[in-house]
């Protein structure tokens, strides 16, 4: 069979389990994420090695899917950011802030303590912490966006402090390695890591937030077919390439930022409705899918068994600590920072990069990575269980509906559709 009819097997194949995990997953009340994410570990190493299948010889294959995947973030974080209120996300900033940061120092100090108690070295368990310090908002994003309160104070929150935490842990690897963790330079690398970041985010935030919307006004009238939508993909993946390569930050936040200043258009609702049958429908269950795939459950037994659930407890309690705390301090209630909390609890693809990262430098061995994967795939599984409880919990506290955005009344012309509020 050649390479390109293993490659549209495999995503037939990976798209229907991963629909099928997700139905099943909703029949039981939880979030379809998770069932998303548990097929791909079925599927993965750890049980089935779907990649060495009788079926499939071409080599490449997994890193095909895996772009795929990476490509299902990114636009699963442009449409996050799409459904933003700028102006209300920015009442939070405070709350943002002082989350994401404490979100970050907490974790880093629990990750190391708990790697010098399993006496790995110093730069070891420095960078452990590093790594457990990683969020990944794009589970809890999808979770909130199910469960209608994206666009509630600490839904809204929640994305600014990943933002922010996702700027401030790339910021700190990159001074890591740059300090010597991995030979990559000296202190005056830190300085062109700060500018360098500096720089894209005020060049991205200026140019998006004038120029973009007039763009798309510009492209709306021209005799193009589907012009809007061609334009729109462009901007998404201009932003995040730009991200990573010229700010040195994740394309996903590159992706966010996009978003957000395509929500300003009026062109918005028709953007949001473009894309989001392509993506729910294609990209991101190849992306959840993707997570569970990674995972090899085998490689972790004795001590590193024993090693990767103290991290995968550090990883939860330092998140929903460090985050929540900084949350309230910020000004949220306290019920909200715990939700806030638990929702930066999620590592996910931040997670694996750094963790990359780290073997790539030749900073840790293919053990504790797998350790880290565990990490990954158990805090990405236990985010939406426990952000669905959080927000049951606050509904049968109050004993009204969740404590979501206000419902408004719906735009002239609205016919709701089936399962209104819920991505396929």
């Amino acid at each position: 069979m050649s390479p390109f009819l293993q490659f549209i097997l495999a995503l037939g194949l990976l798209i229907g389990a991963a629909r099928l995990g997700g139905l099943a997953s909703k029949r039981l009340g939880q979030p379809a994420v998770l069932g998303e994410l548990l097929v791909g570990v079925l599927l993965g190493p750890t049980l089935l090695d779907f990649f060495r299948l009788t079926w499939f010889s071409d080599e490449h294959l997994g890193e095909q899917i895996h772009h795929l995947a990476d490509l299902g973030v990114i636009l699963l974080m442009f449409l996050a950011g799409l459904e933003i209120e700028l102006d209300e996300m920015l009442k939070t900033g405070r709350a943002a802030l002082t989350a994401g940061l404490l979100g970050v120092l907490v974790p880093v100090g629990l990750g190391s303590g708990v790697a010098l108690l399993f006496d790995y070295p110093v730069v070891l368990a420095l960078f452990m912490g590093v790594v457990l310090s990683a969020t990944s908002v794009s589970i809890s994003a999808q979770t909130l966006i199910e469960l209608r309160v994206l666009r509630s104070r600490e839904g809204l929150a929640l994305l600014g402090a990943a933002v922010f935490d996702d700027i401030l842990v790339i910021l700190v690897l990159s001074i890591f390695l740059a300090l010597g963790g991995g030979g990559a330079g000296g202190p005056g690398q830190v300085v062109i890591v700060l500018a360098r970041m500096a720089a894209y985010l005020a060049g991205a935030v200026l140019l998006g937030f004038w120029l973009v919307p007039r763009l798309l006004d510009w492209i709306h009238r021209l005799p193009i077919s589907y012009g809007l939508v061609s334009f729109g993909i462009v901007l998404v993946l201009l932003f995040a390439w730009s991200a990573e390569v010229l700010g040195g930050i994740a394309a996903i936040t590159g992706a966010f930022l996009v978003g957000v200043a395509m929500a300003r258009s009026s062109l918005r609702q028709e953007i949001e409705h473009s894309f989001t049958t392509l993506t729910y429908g294609f990209f991101v269950p190849l992306f959840f899918v993707n997570i569970g795939l990674q995972a090899d459950a085998r490689q972790v037994s004795g001590r590193a068994l024993v090693f990767g659930l103290a991290l995968i407890l550090v990883a939860i309690v330092s998140k929903i600590l460090g985050s929540g705390l900084g949350a309230w301090w910020g000004g949220l209630q306290r019920g909200e920072a715990l939700r806030l909390g638990i929702g930066m609890v999620s590592r996910g693809e931040v997670g694996l990069i750094v963790a990359s990262v780290g073997l790539r430098q030749g900073l840790i061995d293919t053990v504790v990575f797998a350790d880290i994967v565990l990490v990954v795939l158990a805090t990405t599984l236990l985010t939406p269980l426990m952000l669905r409880w959080a927000y049951s919990r606050a509904r049968r506290s109050a004993g009204t509906r969740t404590p979501a955005e206000p419902v408004a009344a719906p735009p002239p012309g609205h016919r709701p559709k089936a399962n209104e509020g819920e991505k396929p």
